[in-house]
């Protein structure tokens, strides 16, 4: 008798992509991602002023990044999913509805709260539900896709932005992404949800940290895939922040520019889209992907070209479709009842070096060129890559 493998219910792994498809695309549907600088300053703010702004919305995520995962282990993940997005709709309303430095600095706090409740906690969520649909092998094919919506989500905000500013000035664009919150929050209460937690979330969250942060310690494994997160997802975050002012080094009209940064966010979509297949890459395989992505993008802002645009977006690429392979391995390597925590640790770390990586472009960038910056902040990456390849040699010869 042969027995045949089990199927994988269909209809309830629809139900779950659909929702973080959703979810993830109005997440960053936001109208005010492209104005908010704009509103700031004609509130009358000085670049000091907006800077701390920035500044404080970076620490609000860096404080609340892991104690939010450790919430997400101790009780309900799709509660902090529906509960985030609500807190960024009340800061979105008090930018527009009073708008002030203290209105501005509530805001970024409430922003900053949100977002870190959904870090780790989706992540968390979709890979044990997957897992208990017996399709936890789907993790890098549907996060990936949920990158891609996410990066649409964005560009269809960013579309829009210009003419609904220009028919009701701040109030319908704050208005706008008011409600794309509200209808976020909406969309994760359809996340299912069926992790039995055993332990009172009043006091378990304390003692889960604990645990996860032991295990990181315990274990080589655990540790080294938490590591290779930020060593992925930092630099790379970091440069893109400059990508306008790299494009517009190479001579193309400031109209051009947008055109251009597209032209690159098109290539971290596609990257995004091949998750699936390229999970079967191994460790070899994303050393050299790394290390084929650094060249890229040292090649490609040196070029100071169009074509050179072409290589960063094909370098930015193949760092989006590393980042996900990254969460991936840590997601596989990570017990069920820490998933959120230590994906919040990982988490935790981007944002830190990422904000290195802003000390380390702003430091160079005095005497360098832009281009000049860009392949010097690529050797990281080759660094990454080596270090994976002699870790695989090294586990090879034992």
């Amino acid at each position: 008798m042969t027995l045949s493998p089990p199927r994988v219910p269909a209809t309830a792994v629809r139900r779950l992509t659909g929702t973080l498809y959703g979810y993830a695309f109005l997440d960053d549907f936001v109208l005010l991602y492209p104005v908010y600088a704009l509103l700031f300053a004609d509130t009358g703010m000085s670049l000091w002023q907006i800077s701390s702004l920035f500044a404080l919305w970076s620490i609000t995520s860096v404080v609340l990044e892991v104690p939010s995962g450790a919430w997400a282990d101790a009780m309900s993940r799709r509660r902090l999913l529906w509960i985030g997005p609500l807190l960024t709709a009340a800061g979105f309303a008090l930018w527009v509805a009073v708008p002030s430095y203290g209105a501005f600095a509530a805001g970024f706090v409430l922003w900053g709260a949100g977002g870190a409740l959904g870090s780790g906690a989706l992540e968390a969520l979709v890979y044990d539900e997957l897992d208990r649909l017996g399709a936890a092998d789907r993790y890098a094919r549907v996060m990936g896709r949920a990158r891609a919506a996410r990066l649409l989500g964005t560009v269809a905000a960013t579309g829009l932005a210009g003419p609904v500013f220009a028919q009701g000035g701040y109030t319908a664009v704050g208005a706008a992404s008011f409600l794309a919150c509200v209808l976020t929050a909406l969309v994760a209460t359809r996340f299912p949800e069926h992790r039995v937690r055993t332990e009172s979330a009043d006091d378990s969250w304390t003692s889960t940290l604990r645990a996860g942060l032991a295990e990181v310690r315990g274990n080589r494994s655990v540790r080294g895939a938490l590591l290779l997160v930020p060593a992925v997802a930092a630099v790379w975050g970091a440069l893109d922040e400059y990508t306008p002012l790299l494009v517009r080094d190479i001579g193309v009209a400031e109209a051009t520019v947008p055109y251009l940064i597209m032209l690159i966010w098109a290539g971290v979509t596609a990257g995004s889209l091949l998750t699936g297949p390229a999970e079967r890459l191994g460790t070899t395989g994303l050393a050299l992907l790394l290390a084929g992505s650094a060249l890229a993008l040292a090649a490609g802002a040196m070029a100071r070209s169009l074509p050179g645009v072409g290589l960063v977006s094909l370098a930015f690429a193949g760092f989006q479709l590393a980042e996900v392979l990254a969460d991936v391995r840590l997601q596989h390597r990570i017990d069920e009842s820490r998933r959120a925590t230590l994906t919040s640790v990982a988490g935790l770390g981007t944002e830190l070096a990422t904000v290195a990586a802003f000390g380390v472009y702003a430091l160079l960038g005095t005497d360098m060129a832009h281009g000049t910056v860009f392949a010097v902040l690529a050797i990281p990456y080759l660094v990454t890559a080596l270090a994976l390849a002699r870790g695989r040699a090294a586990r090879a010869r034992r």
